[in-house]
């Protein structure tokens, strides 16, 4: 399991003081990012070596316990499932023991054309590890 850790700033809540609810999806796609690198996968490399993309497919969002300004958060990120075409992944955004928000991601791989292709069998191993 993936821990990235970010602070809530102004800029991420709403007029009533909280995180709005669509930066908790720029939180986790941070995460995912992170994730990634951590993994060793240069997505920027993949794109101009391989000539594909990861792109979201699906999120499946619940929205738990809201978070406010200066809030210190942690969001967990493990693979759920790993096939030749997708990669869906757990998200978690925590602070401290409370979760707080709860994604269930759906990452596939896109060639130059758009089209959806199969995940590299290295980038399958890394994530199975």
């Amino acid at each position: 399991m993936h821990q990235f850790n970010l602070r809530v700033y102004y800029e991420d809540t709403d007029l009533a003081g909280i995180v709005y609810y669509a930066n908790y999806l720029k939180f986790i796609e941070r995460a995912r990012t992170e994730f990634i690198r951590t993994l060793g996968i240069d997505q920027k490399a993949l794109r101009q070596s391989d000539g594909f993309v990861f792109a979201v497919r699906r999120v499946e969002a619940d929205y738990l316990l809201p978070a406010v300004f200066d809030d210190e958060l942690q969001v967990l990120t493990r693979p759920e499932a790993i096939t030749g075409a997708r990669i869906v992944l757990r998200q978690v955004v925590k602070r401290d023991s409370d979760e707080l928000f709860s994604a269930l991601v759906t990452i596939v791989a896109l060639g130059e054309n758009g089209q959806p292709q199969r995940l590299p069998a290295n980038i399958r191993l890394l994530l199975q590890q």
